[in-house]
């Protein structure tokens, strides 16, 4: 099982800007995403991301180069899995339920909450996922796309659980990097996944989150 520490950090927020907050994260180590769980699906984007917390907010900072980038779904709770995008699924009731936090390059995003069920699942309400502040960058050299999002979730958005700090919480999730309507679809995991078809909503391959 993959597991990760996320270290405690104060970031300042007065400077909203992808330079500011990246580099206030620059010194912290890159976890990759990069299992390839799926043989009909080979492509492999060179994804990575940093992580840390500060009590009352989480911060990921994704690092993705691809072959291609779709920006297409502008509104909160459309499909933004079909466009060039990051996940981030976790679990703080050992696995019974969690929440799944999607995020396209343009920063349009969706949170799911639940069990496994599919019909158990709902989306939050958008003024609730308009709660996660999002900086990011695209740049084109040569060829190479390549995006950077940020993303700053409070513990507000994690409406079903009580968080008054995240210090000392062992919560258990995973990361993903998708585009499933892209013209090479892919579907790569922090933590591998085992399943006949490509599928992140199996929190039995969730790995451990340690909030430090």
């Amino acid at each position: 099982m993959a597991s990760l520490k996320v270290p405690h950090c104060s970031i300042a927020l007065e400077d909203f800007t992808y330079y500011a907050l990246s580099q206030q994260m620059k010194s912290l180590p890159w976890q990759p995403i990069a299992h390839v769980n799926w043989k009909e699906f080979p492509y492999k984007p060179e994804v990575h991301f940093q992580m840390v917390h500060d009590n009352r907010h989480v911060f990921i900072h994704y690092s993705v180069q691809e072959e291609f980038v779709k920006a297409q779904f502008v509104r909160t709770n459309e499909a933004v899995w079909e466009d060039s995008c990051v996940e981030f699924f976790v679990s703080f009731d050992g696995k019974a339920s969690y929440y799944n936090v999607e995020f396209n390059v343009l920063g349009t995003g969706l949170i799911g909450t639940g069990s496994r069920v599919k019909q158990d699942r709902k989306r939050l309400e958008p003024e609730t996922t308009a709660k996660i502040q999002t900086v990011t960058t695209v740049v084109n050299v040569g060829g190479k796309k390549k995006w950077n999002i940020i993303l700053v979730i409070p513990t507000a958005v994690f409406v079903h659980d009580e968080i008054k700090n995240l210090a000392g919480i062992t919560a258990q999730g995973n990361f993903y990097k998708c585009g499933d309507g892209l013209p090479t679809p892919h579907f790569l995991s922090w933590s591998p996944i085992e399943n006949p078809v490509p599928n992140f909503h199996l929190p039995d391959f969730f790995g451990e989150i340690i909030f430090e």
